[in-house]
């Protein structure tokens, strides 16, 4: 006869909130990432300049969310992890024309975020892309001699290390006490972070593709 405990139905456990983000968002992002790399952004300097930009449009959408004190609150040391000066660095380095710069400053601002929740779901697209920047930065130095000192910068892991870093994030964001409402929201929060890198990607790589 069979132990009646092991006839128990088990209750399936709640995802945790950066969880049921990565779930909702995977195919988006597994779709940009292919997108991305099918247009090779490390073929030469002129192309990796294209991504930059990109990657600019998308850090100065989102930065004054990073440097929010109310943010901050609840998400302790997210200001130190912007990386929208880097990435501006990284323009520099390459002396874009300052009509792309303006081009692209203007892009950002076009992003409306109106809500604490919808921010959420941004922050989590902005960071989490720090993880994959890893294998991005290897391309970089491999193909273009860039680093995380020239052309590279936003690309850089923190000095504690990219997983350490992102868990502690994931670990804030999942503390958060939230709806299901409030969830959705940040949910299509990241949805609209992703549309808008791929609406950079097909503005400034896709036309430029040899």
């Amino acid at each position: 006869m069979s132990n009646p405990a092991e006839c128990q139905s088990v209750e399936p456990t709640e995802p945790t909130f950066s969880a049921w983000l990565k779930e909702g968002t995977n195919t988006t992002h597994e779709s940009l990432d292919k997108r991305i790399m099918s247009l090779s952004p490390f073929s030469n300097r002129e192309r990796y300049a294209l991504f930059v930009r990109t990657q600019s449009r998308l850090h100065q959408a989102v930065s004054d969310w990073f440097q929010s004190d109310e943010l901050n609150n609840f998400l302790p040391g997210l200001k130190e992890r912007d990386r929208s000066e880097a990435v501006l660095q990284d323009c520099s380095d390459f002396e874009m024309p300052e009509s792309d710069l303006k081009a692209d400053q203007q892009a950002a601002a076009e992003v409306t975020i109106t809500d604490f929740h919808s921010a959420l779901g941004w922050l989590y697209v902005v960071e989490g892309s720090n993880l994959g920047a890893a294998f991005l930065l290897k391309y970089a130095r491999k193909h273009l001699d860039l680093s995380e000192e020239f052309g590279a910068r936003h690309l850089a892991g923190h000095e504690d290390g990219r997983g350490l870093h992102w868990r502690q994030f994931k670990t804030a964001l999942d503390a958060l006490a939230l709806n299901q409402e409030q969830k959705e929201i940040a949910l299509n929060g990241a949805k609209q972070a992703f549309a808008f890198a791929r609406q950079n990607v097909e503005q400034l790589l896709a036309p430029a593709t040899p």
